[in-house]
Order: structure tokens, then sequence, then C-alpha cells
């Protein structure tokens, strides 16, 4: 049956268990004498960044005040978490859901398929997109109510939609002096730094040097250059060109640099993870820094024209796409690319439409291209000339996903868009598939890679860590039954599981039922310059 509901913060110290147990007869009779609001008792607790062991927590306001092996003190609520993990709220550094997130809809802001795997803290604008005005995206907390606590970035996409259009062209002095300036005023409001969706049409346009030069504005600030490669396959420069590419951008603009949802996307590339993790750790032993988020599915989401479009035939966006489908010379210079992109996708099987009309969704292309009778590239065609669909495209190899998963500079993430199970259930599949099933990485893994390292990474102070004085952000999961329920045919699944979530002190999931409390809050990034 359905579901009823549709530097930095510190690794905990090595002396981190000790300290709790010696602690001062002086302060264990302070804390005995406190009065708290929730007692977590009982648990397994990973706190991030350390072994675990079995203690209590106890938590007043929105701060953790006690964490140890036993509380001696009383609280108005006590929560059993006897035998359930107990770890802080997994931080997803690669989401989609700003449209929920700015939602005129409460519901919708509360994020719930966040909060039901566990997830309470999320960064959005990624790929290049988002907003340019990133005041207005933070302001919005003074007057709304949110779910889960957001970071956001600065957007390639978004700067140049505003600035330029569309259109397959160079900025003019002018523009780009403009798209500083827009990024110059993101991070003084706090955006976590540039992101780029270098893949996508009109952000494929911009060359190196114009990445180059934004990309030096948010370094000034202290932020994090993130991209969405050029190319995780053999589309353009290829996946090692554009791992190089991202490298010397950060390298060139003295930026940390941040790959997002790392992986070897096509036939043509199943076995490189080995090659793209040799560049990425040389370049980190030779001092720079450079991270990555993965989400743990075999299948992407993206867009029907993403996928299989030429670059040039998005030029002028989905109009002028159009009107080329019409011209007959510039048609069969189309078919003939998207032949060859869909053999890079691993053919027709491997596209799964996620979103249209019932005639489509749920269908492979291969299956389109058979029930209307043409071919697999005529179909995808037919397809694109109704409506912009999403897709699953099955493209990787499950080495490679293990490959990455197991480095120390990869994080969790979810890439949480609709249509895709992922936005349900990434966390609850890594678990469920790749500690208990398939063991490629451990328990503690799992929690480290969605707290502390992302925490830790991208200085979330307070977050990312169960310590005292730190963010009551406490996420408590029965490890027997917490599991994906989203598939690629009924992705709006919600996980189970979950038995707690707090969300700064609130409780926003209780014995496995959404509260309906929003404690969610805007995470802006202090900026290193004066005067911002």
């Amino acid at each position: 049956m359905k579901n009823k509901i549709p530097e930095t913060a510190c690794l905990i110290a090595s002396s981190f268990v000790i300290g709790l147990f010696l602690s001062s007869p002086a302060a264990q009779a302070a804390e005995a004498d406190a009065a708290i609001d929730f007692l977590i008792a009982g648990g397994i607790i990973y706190p991030g960044g350390e072994g675990p062991f079995v203690g209590d927590i106890g938590i007043s306001g929105d701060r953790i005040v006690f964490i140890g092996p036993k509380y001696s003190g009383t609280a108005l609520q006590t929560i059993d978490a006897k035998g359930k993990i107990v770890t802080p709220g997994f931080i997803d550094t690669h989401t989609h859901v700003g449209d929920a997130l700015s939602s005129e809809l409460p519901a919708a802001r509360l994020v719930m398929p966040f909060l039901t795997q566990g997830v309470t803290t999320a960064f959005i604008g990624v790929d290049g997109g988002g907003e340019t005005d990133i005041a207005a995206v933070f302001a919005e907390g003074s007057g709304r109510d949110y779910g889960i606590n957001f970071a956001s970035y600065i957007g390639l996409g978004a700067l140049r939609k505003e600035v330029i259009g569309s259109e397959d062209r160079a900025p003019t002095n002018a523009e780009l002096a403009e798209m500083v300036t827009l990024v110059d005023s993101a991070m003084c409001q706090g955006a976590l730094g540039l992101s780029t969706g270098l893949f996508y049409a009109p952000q494929s346009y911009a060359k190196e040097g114009e990445v180059v030069t934004l990309a030096k504005i948010a370094a000034k600030h202290g932020g994090i250059y993130d991209s969405h490669i050029r190319d995780e396959s053999s589309y353009t420069i290829g996946l090692e060109g554009a791992v190089s590419e991202a490298l010397d951008i950060g390298k060139q603009a003295g930026i940390p640099v941040h790959i997002a949802h790392i992986k070897a996307l096509g036939v043509d590339v199943h076995g490189k993870a080995s090659t793209i993790i040799a560049a990425v750790e040389k370049a980190r032993a030779a001092g720079q820094i450079v991270h990555a988020d993965q989400y743990p599915w075999s299948a992407s989401g993206t867009g029907l024209d993403a996928s299989l479009l030429p670059r040039w035939a998005q030029d002028g966006g989905r109009q002028s796409t159009l009107e080329r489908f019409d011209d007959p010379e510039q048609m069969a210079r189309i078919k003939t690319e998207m032949a060859e992109n869909l053999r890079r996708r691993g053919g027709p099987d491997s596209l799964l439409i996620t979103s249209g009309t019932d005639d489509v969704k749920g269908k492979t292309l291969a299956e389109i291209a058979k029930e209307t009778g043409v071919d697999p590239v005529q179909a995808a065609i037919d397809v694109l000339r109704r409506f912009d669909v999403r897709v699953a495209s099955f493209n990787q190899d499950e080495a490679d996903i293990a490959a990455f998963m197991n480095r120390p500079w990869v994080m969790t993430s979810s890439d949480a868009s609709l249509g895709h199970p992922r936005y349900y259930a990434s966390y609850a599949r890594k678990y469920d598939t790749y500690v208990k099933d398939l063991k490629v990485i451990n328990l503690r893994q799992f929690v480290d890679q969605s707290t502390s390292v992302p925490a830790k990474l991208f200085s979330l102070e307070g977050r990312g860590t169960l310590s005292k004085g730190a963010f009551a952000d406490v996420v408590v999961f029965d490890p027997g039954t917490y599991a994906p329920r989203a598939t690629f045919i009924e992705p709006t699944l919600f996980t189970t599981g979950v038995q707690t979530v707090l969300v700064n002190g609130v409780l926003a999931i209780d014995k496995g039922v959404p509260t309906g409390k929003a404690a969610g809050r805007p995470l802006p990034r202090k900026s290193s310059v004066d005067g911002c």
C-alpha cells in the first residue's frame, strides 16, 4: 500500500567518545539539571566523521546539548531509538528542488520527498540554473516556511539567459561585464559559488575563458566552482577532456572545483572511472581542491532534446529547433547526428520517457518506435515536435559507479528532478543497494558521505555532525526497513523506514508520520570580501 503522504563544520575529534565518558562530575550534574526538549534514547549513533556507539542525544531549541552514553536528566519528549540508526540530517549537494522551495503552496515547500529519506539540507541553483537574484531566493524565507535548509549557487545558464538569451555566441565586452556584476552581487548575497551546466545549451556555447572570468569573481568571495561538465560521454570534447577543462578552470580562477554527479555516461566511456579518478587525484596531490558528488543510479535523468539533439540544432531555443525540423537539408543532418547520439546512449531501449502524455510516458523510445511504425530517431523527433519530455537514460556501468563511490572526495547527492525516482529515493537506494545488498561501501561510509563530508567541504558550520552545540538536524531510521519504493514507472512513492527527522530541533517526521512543521532555513554563505 502506498504511503499516506504523497574551514568549516568540523569533523568530530578523535577524542570525541573518550571526552564524553570522562566529562567532569560538575558538567554531568549541570546536564542532569537542564531541561531539554527531546531525548533520543539508546540509538546506534553514527555522529559523522567517527565510528558508531550506543547512546543518547539531548536537544534544546535548535541545538544539540548532550551526546553521550547515557543522559541522566529529564526531557519533555523521549524518542526511543533502541536498535535504530541515528545520524546527522543528510546534506544533498545537487538538487533541482528550487521550484518546490519557491512554490506558493506550503505543502510543496516542505519538500516531503526529501524529509522522508532523511535529507534536511539541499543545494539549489545547480547545473547553471536557478535565479540570478540570490537575495530574492533567500529573502523568501522571511515570509515563508520551509521543510528543509537550503543554499544556492548563481548559475551560468541563468546569467546567459538574462544577459544574452539563447544565442550561440560569445558575450560582448559589455555583456560580460554585466554578468561579472551579477556574479559579484550574488556572492555578496550569499551564493555558494558559480555553477555551470556546460553540456546544456545555451551554456554549451560558452568558451572556457568566459567561465574563468566569472569563476574568478566567485573565487574572490571564497566560493566554489560547481560544474555539470561539458561532456560526460563522447559528444564533444569527451569525458577526459571535460574533466581536464573543469580542473583547468579551477586552476586558472584559483577556485575549488566540484564535479557534479560524477559518472561515465554511455557505451563509449564505460570503464573510464579509473582514468577520471587518477586525473582528479593527481590534481588533488598537486594541491588543488577538487571533489565531486554522485547519485546512486545507473540511469541519468535529462531531457530528450539534451540527450539526442545536436547543440547547434538548439541555437535560439525551441522555436528555432522546430523550424530546423521543417528544413529538409538541416533535418537530414539532425537525423544523422541524433542516430550517433542514440548509439552513445546505448540504443532506443536505454531511453525511457518519464514525462508527457500517456501515449509516451513510461515507454522506451524503442517501444514508441514500434507502436508508431517508424525508426527510433524519427520517433524521437515526433515526440520532440509535440513537447519537451524527460527521459531516464540507462547509460552507466555498475563497476564505474562503485569505483567513484569508494573515493573519499565523493559525496552523496540525488540530482532530484521530476520524473525520476532519485527525487524520492536516492539516499534509501544508496543504503539498500550499495551498503546492504552489494556491499560496495559500509554504513559509516554512507553516513559520512551524506553528512560530515559535504558539511566540511562546503563549510556548513554546525551541520553534518552530531556534536554538542551543533544544529539539531537529526535522523533516526530502522536499518531493516529503510528502503526505496519509487521506481522509474512510479517515481513518486515515498521511502520507508525513517522513524524520526528533526530540522533545527523541530520534529518534521514523528513515528514515521510527517508533522507538517516547517523549520528549515536559508543558508547564505558568508563572503570573504569586506564590505559585501
